[in-house]
């Protein structure tokens, strides 16, 4: 790992955002004071977190147990917090690797919470922009074997790629480096829901925070999966997507979809 770079407190920054959400306490007033503005405007944000974590878990779950997946490469981390990618994995395959990539450096200082591997796997953890996919896959192959299968985890972090074209060449980057039989997974924030309340979000968080943001409509994602064999139920709100009796019925801005490379 790198040495830690400065923070910005001043700047509200999204996996912080994301853990003050989720209940966390690794965030700052800038944080706190935009993450109450954004959930006055759609209180449904509390729950698009939650869900969006409860997608994590039960992807994990599905890869790791059903599929026989061994290998996580999870771009965009954010800070941890309860049912890490490693912990869910491991607990269904103890031997599975994974490396966590983000660029927050408040990530960074935490990141040795994410590295408490069983004796069987191994986590490693890259500081990185989802935007350089050539170094993040350069430095995973000090931990994964990229010739074998892979889950790819692109959750809440491809929305930060603003040029749409941009942001299907880093998929598309990150799929060509690893063999037939890998995932895609994404979650990704969408403005089919409460259109009008979410625009609203976009704009507050393009004046205030960092990094800046985009939703896309459903169909606009599902092109990320362009090539790949799309799991069901498909693209659709992270709630939806394989719930549990747990899982709210309430549909949610963050939409979901994982898909094979064949």
């Amino acid at each position: 790992m790198t040495d830690t770079p400065d923070l910005n407190t001043a700047v509200p920054h999204s996996a912080r955002l994301w853990n003050y959400w989720l209940g966390g306490k690794d965030n700052f007033e800038s944080d706190r004071f935009a993450g109450d503005e954004i959930a006055r405007r759609l209180p449904s944000i509390i729950a698009l977190a939650r869900e969006d974590r409860g997608f994590l878990r039960r992807m994990v779950r599905h890869l790791v147990a059903d599929q026989g997946i061994r290998q996580i490469l999870d771009i965009g981390t954010g800070l941890p917090t309860a049912d890490n990618t490693h912990e869910v994995a491991q607990e269904a395959a103890p031997d599975t690797r994974i490396v966590y990539v983000d660029n927050d450096p408040l990530v960074l200082v935490h990141a040795r919470a994410l590295l408490t591997s069983t004796t069987e796997g191994r986590t490693d953890y890259i500081q990185a922009d989802l935007n350089d996919p050539a170094t993040i896959l350069e430095r995973a192959r000090e931990t994964l074997d990229l010739s074998q299968p892979v889950a790819l985890t692109l959750l809440g972090i491809v929305h930060f790629i603003l040029d749409d074209d941009a942001a299907r060449e880093v998929v598309r980057a990150l799929v060509d480096a690893v063999p037939s039989g890998s995932y895609l997974a994404i979650a990704h924030g969408c403005r089919d829901i409460n259109t009008a309340e979410a625009d609203d979000i976009v704009a507050f968080w393009n004046e205030h925070g960092t990094p800046k943001i985009k939703y896309r409509s459903a169909a606009e994602i599902t092109q990320f999966f362009d090539g790949l064999d799309l799991l069901d139920p498909g693209v659709v709100p992270c709630n939806r997507w394989r719930p549990t009796p747990e899982t709210t019925t309430t549909d949610v801005n963050q939409y979901c979809g994982v898909a094979r490379k064949p």
